[in-house]
C-alpha cells in the first residue's frame, strides 16, 4: 500500500527510478495519440530541424513521468484522483535513447471538507541521465487518508 495524506510532509523529495525512452515509446505513443508530427516520426525531416534528431512527444515523456512515479509506490492504492497539472514546462528535448527518472517534492498538503481525503501540491521534474531537468510543473493530486477505527 502507497503513503497516505498523513505520511507527506511539506519539503519531502522522493526520487524515481529511470527509465530509457525506445524507438517503440515514440511510435507507440504516435499510435495511441494520432500525433505523427515528423519532428518524432520522420528521421530525415528531424535531422533538418535544430534538434537535429527525432524528439520524444512531450506528452509521451509527461506520460512516462506518471508511469515512473506510480511504479514507486508512494501512491499504490491511495492516489485517488488528478486535479491539476500547473505550469507545466517543456524545457528540452527527450531523445530516444536518453534515460529520464522523476524527482517530487511536496510543496503543500491541505485537508478537504471529507475526511477520507487530502490534497497534494508537488513541484514535478523529469531529469535526464545528464541530470538535466528537461520537464517541470506541479501536480495537484487527492489522496486517501489513513483509516480511522
Amino acid at each position: 500500500m502507497g503513503m497516505y495524506f498523513e505520511d507527506f510532509e511539506v519539503g519531502q523529495r522522493f526520487v524515481t527510478a529511470g527509465r530509457t525512452v525506445t524507438e517503440a515509446d515514440i511510435v507507440n505513443f504516435a499510435g495511441v495519440s494520432g500525433d505523427y508530427n515528423p519532428i518524432h516520426t520522420d528521421a530525415e525531416h528531424a535531422k533538418e530541424t535544430s534538434f537535429g534528431q527525432r524528439i520524444a512527444h512531450g506528452l509521451l515523456v509527461l506520460a512516462m513521468l506518471t508511469g515512473l512515479r506510480q511504479r514507486s509506490g508512494h501512491f499504490e492504492g491511495t492516489l485517488i484522483a488528478w486535479l491539476e497539472v500547473r505550469n507545466y514546462r517543456f524545457l528540452k528535448p527527450v531523445f530516444i535513447g536518453d534515460t529520464v527518472h522523476g524527482e517530487t517534492e511536496i510543496l503543500e498538503k491541505r485537508e478537504t471538507s471529507k475526511p477520507d481525503r487530502g490534497i497534494l501540491v508537488q513541484r514535478v521534474r523529469v531529469v535526464n541521465q545528464r541530470g538535466e531537468a528537461v520537464h517541470e510543473g506541479e501536480f495537484v493530486t487527492m489522496v486517501r487518508r489513513r483509516p480511522r477505527g
